[in-house]
């Protein structure tokens, strides 16, 4: 069992900054990839941005490529998504999880996640 709990959400003007954190319990975190996904309202949830276990690689989704960077630290068990130049597009719950193998753009691959966190850019 793991368990995922997001931070770092808000409200944040268009060109803003955020930085979103996720801290994971209960399982070894350092054996497994970590996932951002973002669900808009009245949208399907979508791959934002992966990293593997030990940080080394790193794959974006083409809209976010260039303005997030995701980052872990596996002695404090948390990921972290850096967002900047935020665009109003960019609002969305955000949410983290664990992924157990194969495509990193699939919900399909995660088996965890969190509550989700907010993030509302305003124009």
């Amino acid at each position: 069992q793991v368990q995922l709990v997001e931070s770092g959400g808000g409200l944040v003007q268009a060109g803003g900054s955020l930085r979103l954190s996720c801290a994971a319990s209960g399982r070894t975190f350092s054996s497994y990839a970590m996932g951002w996904f973002r669900q808009a309202p009245g949208k399907e949830r979508e791959f934002v941005a992966a990293i593997n276990w030990s940080g080394g690689s790193t794959v974006y989704a083409d809209s976010v490529k260039g303005r997030f960077t995701i980052s872990r630290d596996n002695a404090k068990n948390a990921v972290y998504l850096q967002m900047n130049s935020l665009k109003p597009e960019d609002t969305a719950v955000y949410y983290c999880a664990t992924h157990y193998g194969g495509s990193y753009y699939s919900t399909g691959r995660y088996d965890y996640w969190g509550q989700g966190t907010q993030v509302t850019v305003s124009s």
